[in-house]
């Protein structure tokens, strides 16, 4: 049997183009703070369209519009402090690995037809190729360079949606999948045009019912913890001018009405310390008397010191004793927090660079702390994006996360709601409550079914007591997540390889095949 014809494009080139930039401000919307999370259905639709048939190049282009105009919507909260260069940059970055990653798209719709042209093979074999391709996109980027930037993947569009229960089965990773999964199901089940056949529609009706009907994984109640927290609304942004421990004043005074109150614990967020309370005995002083008149430990965060390092750090406060417990930021941010070659960046943009004077150094100490036999998972910022941080602490035995963070660099963007979007998708995904406390807010108290059981606006000091589920057992996520992003990151990628092989394997067979007699075929 001769290898078949290629597919034709569904749309011209110029209409691809349009159809990919409408594409990607549609699937920003889907995220906070608009959230219309329908539309990332709708966004990905629009993206694999144009897509499908084109050429190498052709892939490189509109899959490069899509990235721009995605990217450029998206993230545009980081021009708040630091302008358009940085802005123009990162957009740039993910628009390349976006582009790049849109070939592969396009090879899986040219090479599978052709290679094996059944009508089931396109049913359920395609779409399952170019989804799990799509996943490996999402994971690359969220990998590399340096730490990657794992912030704008399609499940974390769902924090609010129905199907966001599916996390705790698959991991971000597999409700990416399972959504690019149904929307390409659903688009060739379209090409099909074999309506009246009704076992046509299994595939996408099996996607369907595996997004809206399953349930969260349940995890085991575990009673319950009292946790006081304090969003003191400082002067704690990078740029702030600020006397000498504002921030330590201002949480100090947010703090005040918990004192007498029932506590287990009393959480402050990141860069809630103006001073390293390891270096400072002032500071610490501050902190024992803190815990003392609180009858509770404290979680709280500042920049310390460990001979030539310098860390982002947790640390679990007791009075008299002070630190007994540290947990120092994994995943530092690049241009942010460090920066990686800096002698290769302030070669290119040196007033820029010059401004970012901190180098912290990537924390090895575990994402977890032992309250009183009582775990928490804990996540610094930014680190919550990264799926390996919150296993780990599931694993070491959380029972409950708290996540602190600081936006105050990104008031009145949409950075705040984005990032509480991810506190709220990894409480499904691990089957955890999460206190997510920000030095300016949103602050939030999230049930382990994503639900908010209590809560603080942003911009305006206050605190929140909140009796807080504790949960036992690993989700399938937590336990198979790793495995699940290898066999769909490179078990797609050695898929699409396989696929290109036997299309040139077909090729060269058909070319040392002679033509039968009689077709005029010379």
């Amino acid at each position: 049997m001769p290898l078949a014809a290629a597919p034709r494009p569904l749309l011209p080139l110029w209409a691809a183009v349009l159809v990919s930039a409408a594409g990607g401000a549609i699937l920003d919307l889907a995220y906070p703070s608009v959230g219309w999370w329908p539309l990332a259905f709708v966004g990905v639709t629009l993206s694999l369209i144009a897509l499908i048939g084109r050429s190498v190049w052709g892939a490189l282009l509109v899959g490069f519009v899509f990235g721009a105009v995605f990217f450029l919507i998206h993230i545009m909260w980081i021009t708040r402090y630091l302008g358009v260069v940085p802005w123009f940059a990162l957009a740039g970055l993910e628009t390349i690995f976006m582009a790049a990653g849109s070939i592969p798209l396009a090879l899986a719709y040219r090479w599978m037809p052709r290679l094996f042209p059944g009508r089931w093979v396109q049913l359920i074999g395609l779409p399952l190729l170019v989804a799990g391709l799509w996943t490996a996109r999402e994971l690359f980027m969220g990998s590399w360079p340096y730490t990657g930037f794992p912030w704008a993947r399609l499940g974390m569009s769902q924090s609010e949606s129905p199907l966001a229960h599916l996390a705790s089965w698959t991991g971000v990773a597999g409700l990416s999948f399972v959504m690019v999964a149904f929307t390409a199901a659903a688009i060739e089940w379209a090409r099909a045009g074999e309506f009246r056949r009704l076992a046509t529609l299994i595939p996408v009706a099996s996607l369907a019912v595996l997004l809206l009907l399953v349930p969260a994984f349940p995890t085991t109640p575990a009673g319950t913890l009292r946790v006081g927290s304090a969003q003191g609304n400082g002067p704690s942004g990078y740029f702030d001018e600020r006397t000498r421990n504002a921030v330590l004043n201002a949480q100090l005074e947010a703090s005040a009405p918990l004192l007498g109150e029932e506590l287990d614990v009393l959480l402050w967020p990141e860069g809630g310390i103006d001073s390293d309370p390891l270096e400072n005995e002032s500071t610490a002083s501050i902190l024992d008397s803190l815990s003392e008149r609180a009858g509770a430990p404290l979680i709280v965060n500042a920049a310390t010191t460990r001979g030539d390092d310098t860390f982002n750090t947790s640390m679990l406060w007791v009075a008299g004793e002070g630190a007994v417990q540290l947990h120092d930021k994994t995943n530092p941010v690049p241009m942010g927090e460090y920066v990686p070659d800096r002698w290769f960046f302030e070669a290119l943009a040196p007033d820029l660079i010059g401004l970012i004077q901190r180098e912290y150094t990537p924390g090895t100490n575990p994402p977890y702390f032992d309250l009183d036999g009582v775990g928490v998972g804990l996540a610094i910022c930014f680190d919550v994006i990264y799926d390996a941080v919150i296993w780990d602490g599931a694993h070491d035995g959380a029972q409950v996360y708290m996540f602190q963070t600081n936006n105050a660099d990104f008031r009145g963007t949409d950075e705040n709601l984005q990032q509480l979007a991810f506190a709220r998708m990894r409480a499904i995904e691990t089957g955890r409550s999460v206190v997510n406390l920000s030095t300016v807010g949103t602050s939030q108290v999230i049930a382990p079914d994503g639900s908010t059981i209590d809560g603080l606006p942003s911009d305006e000091a206050g605190h929140m007591l909140t009796e807080v589920q504790l949960r036992t057992g690993l989700t399938p996520a937590v336990i198979a997540g790793p495995a699940i992003q290898a066999l769909l990151g490179w078990g797609s990628v050695l898929a699409l390889v396989a696929l290109g092989l036997g299309v040139q394997v077909m090729r060269r067979r058909d070319a040392k095949t002679p033509a039968p007699e009689g077709t005029g075929v010379s």
